[in-house]
């Protein structure tokens, strides 16, 4: 991992690039905030300073690298147009600028890309080509499309400029909060942290940068460290579900990062939701990561001050409603009761009343006669419910076990 001075010299993208790229973008990005999070300070022990890039146009911090790079194309290449495989914020980011500066864009997606992704991508005047089931197979389609249009590839993460857009989060943090002393990245392919280390470097003082990937995809991390944990699985944050990470990327990662951390989906899940309730900001999986990694490690940023990139907000709804539900039922907010009961009239109406007693909404009731190893005469009953938290929900359980019922809560992975 990096040094605080480590030579830089040789490494593809340096801090003037990145200044540059700041002037080149600014006036058509948006500036976004950096506050203090005053809660989440007091709930993780760091000073916590969050970069709201999910306020951009499209939601995303992807629009610096897209619109970096367009802006330095030739004439000819623009009259041509560009080409990107991103079933993602990438794809949104360069179609968006793309379309605005009159350069046709095409973007290859996976057949299996949600149709909400291909409609958001062709609204922003991109032509949208579905080719493979996998990334790799749209990737592939892409770089053939590009020799034979003649069109501009251009990479989600490992390209100069587009690195050196990303590093444009950076400097703005570090100019409207100076005393911020580590920044909690997220990565997926690199070209965010890789830009935001870049600029960390540069200063006067000690910037630490801290990378964050979810446990499910550690590719830079087994890149960086020589491991070899599977990269799969069905992750909350896919928007850095990279399976390898970029050539430059890497290299850059392992001469400037000074660490790397992994959170798990649970800690992905808890930053979606404390984000949306205490900030009252909607954020993607990958757009958490930072705040996740706080909330996992809180003895890495414990009385340090930490910019956190809130680096996208494109979230599904339904999505974001599941989140939401299975953190209430993590605080015992809301929870589902197994109850045995005897099959005779009443029995459900005995047991309400105890939830009546005891203060406590009933939401659910689910009868299970037929397919349970109780007897004829017995039956299941499971009964979603809502309390305060789970000291009340503790009370409920107690006063239903106290009148003999057998009763057991239904767990979340």
């Amino acid at each position: 991992m990096a040094t605080q001075h480590a030579q830089t010299e040789a490494l593809p993208v340096q801090i003037d690039d990145v200044v540059a790229a700041h002037a080149r973008i600014s006036d058509q990005i948006v500036r976004t905030p950096t506050l203090i999070s005053r809660t989440l300070s007091d709930l993780t022990g760091a000073t916590v300073y969050l970069k709201f890039e999910n306020l951009q146009f499209t939601a995303a911090y992807k629009e610096r690298g897209a619109l970096n790079t367009l802006l330095q194309l030739s004439e000819a290449a623009r009259s041509v147009g560009v080409i990107a495989a991103s079933a993602g914020n990438h794809a949104q980011g360069l179609a968006f600028h793309a379309n605005r500066l009159g350069i046709p864009a095409t973007i290859v997606m996976p057949r299996n890309t949600p149709i909400v992704k291909v409609v958001q991508t062709q609204g922003h005047g991109a032509t949208v080509i579905l080719e493979g089931d996998t990334f790799d197979a749209a990737y592939a389609h892409a770089r053939i499309l590009e020799g034979e249009r003649g069109l501009t590839f251009v990479h989600p993460f490992d390209d100069p400029r587009i690195i050196a857009g990303a590093g444009t989060v950076a400097l703005e943090m570090l100019a409207d909060v100076p005393q911020i002393d580590t920044l909690a990245v997220p990565i997926g392919g690199g070209g965010l942290i890789s830009g935001m280390a870049t600029v960390a470097r540069a200063q006067s003082r000690l910037v630490e940068v801290v990378g964050v990937e979810a446990e499910l995809f550690p590719s830079m991390y087994n890149r960086i460290n020589g491991t070899d944990m599977p990269c799969a699985g069905d992750t909350l944050a896919e928007g850095i579900a990279v399976k390898e990470p970029g050539g430059i990327t890497s290299r850059m990662v392992a001469e400037l990062v000074d660490d790397i951390v992994l959170v798990s989906e649970r800690s992905l899940e808890e930053a979606v939701s404390l984000l949306l309730q205490i900030e009252k900001t909607v954020v993607e999986g990958a757009g958490a990561a930072g705040l996740a990694a706080l909330l996992a490690h809180p003895e890495r940023f414990r009385g340090r001050t930490v910019g956190v990139v809130l680096c996208g907000g494109n979230i599904d709804t339904r999505l974001l409603a599941n989140v939401l539900l299975r953190d209430l039922a993590r605080s015992g907010r809301l929870a589902r009761l197994r109850v045995r009961l005897q099959d005779q009239p009443g029995a459900l109406f005995n047991v309400a009343r105890i939830f009546e007693a005891e203060r406590v909404n009933i939401i659910e009731v689910y009868h299970q006669r037929v397919f349970t190893t109780l007897p004829a005469k017995g039956l299941i009953t499971d009964i979603e419910c809502e309390t305060r938290d789970r000291a009340h929900l503790d009370k409920l359980v107690a006063a239903l076990r106290a009148s003999g019922y057998e009763v057991a809560p239904v767990e979340l992975a």
